[in-house]
């Protein structure tokens, strides 16, 4: 199953201007636990998906009473200055739209 499948919000946003936060939020408890069991959603894969190096990967929480988690990680050019692509953050989830995870 695909994460923008699952997802009920699947949303990125600025966490300052240095940084970005991805979070993921299911409606779901079954689908979250499976998620959460494979392990999937770690820095290795972060590190892939957004060509980034794991140090730059500050926070990755799951929060089981919200059913979701999130990613932080520090951007490589800050809001709003010189070749800044996405000022608020926004367009940030792409990368996690097709990731696939077993049920």
């Amino acid at each position: 199953m695909k994460i923008s499948e699952a997802a009920v919000v699947l949303r990125s946003k600025n966490s300052g201007p240095f940084e970005i936060t991805l979070d993921a939020l299911f409606g779901d408890k079954e689908i979250y636990d499976a998620l959460k069991r494979s392990e999937i959603i770690n820095k290795s894969l972060i590190a892939k998906l957004y060509n980034i190096a794991e140090e730059n990967i500050t926070h990755i929480v799951f929060f089981d009473q919200a059913l979701g988690f999130k990613v932080t990680f520090s951007r490589s050019v800050s809001s709003g200055t010189f070749l800044d692509r996405d000022v608020y953050g926004a367009q940030q989830h792409a990368p996690l739209m097709d990731l696939e995870f077993d049920i």
